[in-house]
């Protein structure tokens, strides 16, 4: 009955979908606070019926239920407790319900949390999240059902694939849904500016929350899928630039264009119709990677290979959505007023080149996406594009938006003192081609790129170090007005600083591990040793191990230093007899900020013709500065979110700004 009950709930939310578009929309023509209420209250119910058809599903899960056509197929009675859970969202059709629950659980944040929101503009916000619930909704319920029945139940289910079976991957699509579902919101709100012709500052600073906490939870997203890929798949990277990885990172780069250039509309009622722009094309992103990796034109580890027709399916959902958001968008443009007037050498100036620069590093993305699928498609000649194509366009491209980025936040607005700023900046300059220098002298030239690279991580670092220093007045004020002024910075400026910082690091991590890393292989008898960088590996002893779900033939190794042992680490490879794959589960030594990762391989004979196993160690220097920094940029987000005056949408405008540029028809 449990099945039957989230069947109904599901089919009941998309009635609730249609009804809170329909009388939002009515809502917004006839004025009516009656209809409006009812429109609010119908997104709250849509929620709460997803909400119980997503729990119905996974009772089935956790019960076992295999009449559940979903969960035999994705589920075991010999599962770990916790992987039944993610299974609920590891299929097809149950990952399409948890992106229905975040959407219309943003849309009933919206209903609830919206109140000072001008009315037309919440009305048709609701109205269009409504329907974009509908497009979903009536998807999942008419061709990707998670509830449909066995005719006959299987005594033992086919279980999730193992390499789904990891505790980093079974929260990493929750959270990475509610960034890419977050942007539906913005989407919502960008069509509502569009139709009641208001792209002010007012709106900016409405759109700007809602856009900070999905680009947020995307980030922590994509960290935690690469940290999966780093560890899990054992092959000694994080980021390869698969498709799938592309479907998630183009709407974060979407995404951190539209917080820049809100800043701007808000600040200074310009950049409007880019803005508007920008929330339209993140959600777009969002919807094509759904497309992508349910479609079946992409092979991945991380996609799910499904039937074609309901990747047709997808994609008109994709063409009607992004569609009219766009054709509205080309009808209301021409009308929109140019907002506020700048100097190119301006704080809203560096907005303008950082989303420049952003917005055409996606589309690099995109192209380099997409145009193999097109060739394929049209020719039939299968080409790769991989981490030389996006070397050459795509690195360059975030290398100057990262080389500006420190000279901006010291910029005034409308018209900026640049010779002013960067003497500002000497010291981090100093500090950051002291480090270039000192990393190439210690190397041959072919380090080059990797030391600019350091360089430019140790830029940003001590640029957002040095913009709160200069808030602070450090050394040109006394000390004690100095704390003062630190106290008082508001959250919003920690949550930026926190969020360059983080870059900073990332970029650091990126470029130490990349051109220092160190790797080795050999087949390893008991007791034979191999040599990594600095460290001797040897092999102890091997056995078989027997887990909850799984046998696993695992290798005890000790890692040397100097004569003296640093760590012991047990890879293993595991073989899983439900769904007859085998999978690798690779050591970690954690070196301060660097990684000493060794994966145990298949068996072989040693060249000495003794049985032995192959295995693979690498050197990763400072890699942890790769998953910690997109998680203080994370944070910096989070921090910039509980600032009070960015929750607050309809906070007064400060006297003397700027007036709102509005286009009405």
């Amino acid at each position: 009955m449990t099945a039957e009950l989230g069947a109904f709930a599901l089919a009941l939310a998309l009635a609730l979908s249609l009804a809170q578009a329909g009388l939002s929309a009515a809502a917004r023509l006839t004025r009516g606070p009656v209809l409006a209420r009812a429109g609010e209250g119908a997104a709250v119910a849509a929620f709460a019926a997803v909400l119980i058809a997503f729990l119905a599903l996974m009772n089935g899960f956790l019960t076992s239920d295999f009449s559940i056509a979903n969960v035999a197929a994705n589920s075991h009675t010999e599962k770990p407790l916790l992987y039944k859970l993610a299974a609920t969202w590891g299929s097809h059709e149950g990952s399409l319900l948890l992106w229905c629950l975040w959407l219309t659980g943003f849309g009933a944040a919206a209903a609830l949390f919206g109140k000072a929101l001008p009315q037309g503009l919440k009305a048709v916000a609701l109205s269009t999240q409504g329907v974009l619930g509908v497009l979903f909704l009536a998807f999942a319920v008419f061709a990707s059902n998670p509830f449909a029945r066995l005719g006959e139940a299987p005594i033992e289910g086919r279980s999730l694939n193992p390499l789904l079976q990891d505790p980093a991957l079974a929260f990493h699509p929750p959270i990475l849904y509610g960034g890419y579902v977050g942007f539906s919101l913005v989407f919502s709100f960008a069509i509502a500016a569009l139709v009641e012709g208001r792209i002010d500052a007012a709106w900016a600073r409405w759109v700007r929350p809602w856009t900070l906490a999905a680009w947020s939870l995307l980030t922590v997203g994509i960290t935690l899928g690469a940290f999966w890929a780093y560890y899990e798949l054992g092959w000694g990277g994080w980021w390869f630039w698969d498709p799938v990885e592309n479907a998630s990172f183009m709407p974060w780069l979407a995404g951190a264009a539209l917080l820049h250039s809100a800043i701007v509309t808000e600040k200074r009622g310009a950049l409007g119709g880019w803005t508007v722009f920008l929330a339209l094309l993140a959600f777009s992103f969002s919807m094509l990677g759904a497309f992508l990796v349910r479609s079946g034109v992409l092979t991945s580890v991380h996609a799910f290979a499904v039937d074609p027709k309901r990747g047709v399916m997808l994609l008109a959902i994709l063409g009607v959505a992004a569609g009219v958001g766009f054709a509205l968008f080309a009808w209301r443009a021409p009308r929109l007023q140019p907002g506020g007037v700048f100097a190119p050498v301006s704080r809203e100036g560096a907005l303008v080149l950082n989303n420049l620069f952003l917005a055409v590093a996606a589309a690099t993305v995109l192209v380099g996406t997409l145009y193999p699928l097109m060739l394929e498609a049209a020719t039939g000649q299968t080409i790769s594009v991989g981490p030389p194509y996006f070397g050459l366009t795509f690195i360059p491209l975030m290398s100057a938006a990262m080389l500006i980025l420190p000279a901006g936040p010291l910029l005034a607005w409308k018209r900026g003192d640049l010779k002013g700023a960067l003497q500002r900046l000497t010291v981090a300059a100093g500090i950051a081609i002291l480090a270039a220098v000192a990393v190439l002298a210690l190397n041959d030239w072919k380090k080059a790129f990797s030391a600019l690279g350091v360089g430019l991580g140790v830029w940003l670092v001590c640029g957002a170090v040095a913009e709160v220093a200069e808030r602070v007045r450090l050394f040109r004020a006394p000390t004690a007005e100095s704390w003062r002024r630190l106290k008082g910075l508001p959250r919003g400026a920690w949550g930026t600083t926190l969020g360059h910082i983080g870059l900073g690091l990332f970029a650091l991590g990126a470029c130490v591990e990349t051109g220092w890393k160190v790797e080795a292989s050999e087949v390893l008898a008991v007791g034979d040793r191999l040599a990594v960088g600095e460290y001797r590996l040897t092999l102890e002893r091997s056995g078989v191990a027997q887990g909850p779900n799984y046998l696993a033939e695992r290798g005890v190794l000790t890692a040397e230093k100097g004569g003296r042992t640093v760590c012991t680490v047990a890879p293993e490879r595991r073989f899983f007899p439900a769904g007859r794959q085998t999978t690798t589960e690779v050591g970690l030594c954690f070196r301060g900020l660097s990684d000493l990762y060794v994966v145990f391989g298949e068996r072989r004979q040693t060249p000495s013709g003794q049985p032995g196993w192959v295995v693979r160690a690498y050197w990763n220097p400072w890699a942890r500065l790769i998953f910690l920094g997109p998680l203080l940029m994370a944070i910096g987000g989070l921090v910039s979110l509980s600032d009070r005056r960015l929750r607050l949408a309809a906070a007064p405008r400060p006297s003397g700004s700027t007036p709102p540029a509005e286009a009405r028809a």
